[in-house]
């Protein structure tokens, strides 16, 4: 098994984070949301939804928007929707990240052990590497539904890093969201961060990231 060497740093694997990440997605989940918010007549202003609902697994989103159900089932079925929604206005724009499929393509040949580890559930896990063609690349994939606690909490970093084999302060995660970065730090690993919602220098000076790139090129620079 290769490794991988940053800022004279060495990983035995790469654990990536998908909406942001892997694809500029960020901005059509946005539009979903407010579409969904609409269709379900909650009276919740971007930025209130922003700081107050969107974080965590999509059943914790779901939670806050619907205190009064309680059933996991109906929350997910509502939850469900959102997701179908997002598929089907961002279907016609998924592309990678520029430099991705050679970084992944570099670190194959490397033979390092790649994971993902996305808030995501399995149907949009599926229809987004499937529309990249790059599901072959990684070993181990997590996504939201498979954890109790989302981001920040570590456990889907963790859980990653187990299904890998590969103790998690040995693995180096590409995240771009503030709560991303929190969960990959809490499982202690150093992030890459990717400078599609921050700008580099508050990927590194603010988040603490190791290193930030404005896309998968500058990667393989270092």
């Amino acid at each position: 098994m290769s490794r991988i060497l940053i800022k004279d740093r060495e990983f035995k694997a790469a654990i990536f984070d998908m909406d942001g990440t892997l694809v500029d997605s960020m901005p059509h989940h946005h539009i979903a949301w407010m579409a969904f918010l609409k269709q379900h007549k909650l009276s919740i202003s971007a930025e209130e939804f922003e700081e107050e609902y969107h974080k965590g697994t999509l059943i914790e989103v779901m939670e806050r928007l619907f205190p009064k159900i309680k059933d996991e089932k109906e929350l997910r079925r509502i939850g469900d929707q959102k997701e179908a929604l997002f598929r089907k206005l961002y279907a016609p724009y998924v592309e990678p990240i520029k430099g991705l499929i050679p970084f992944l393509e570099h670190l194959k040949t490397m033979e390092v052990p790649m994971g993902l580890a996305t808030m995501g559930d399995q149907n949009n896990i599926d229809f987004t590497l499937d529309k990249i063609h790059i599901s072959h690349f990684f070993k181990a994939t997590t996504g939201g539904h498979q954890v109790k606690k989302g981001k920040p909490d570590p456990e889907i970093f963790l859980m990653t890093a187990k299904k890998l084999g590969i103790p998690p302060e040995q693995c180096l995660a590409f995240e771009d969201t503030r709560s991303g970065i929190q969960s990959a730090q809490a499982a202690g690993m150093q992030v890459v961060g990717v400078a599609t919602q921050f700008t580099p220098e508050v990927l590194v000076h603010q988040l603490d990231c190791l290193m930030a790139v404005s896309d998968f090129t500058e990667i393989l620079k270092f």
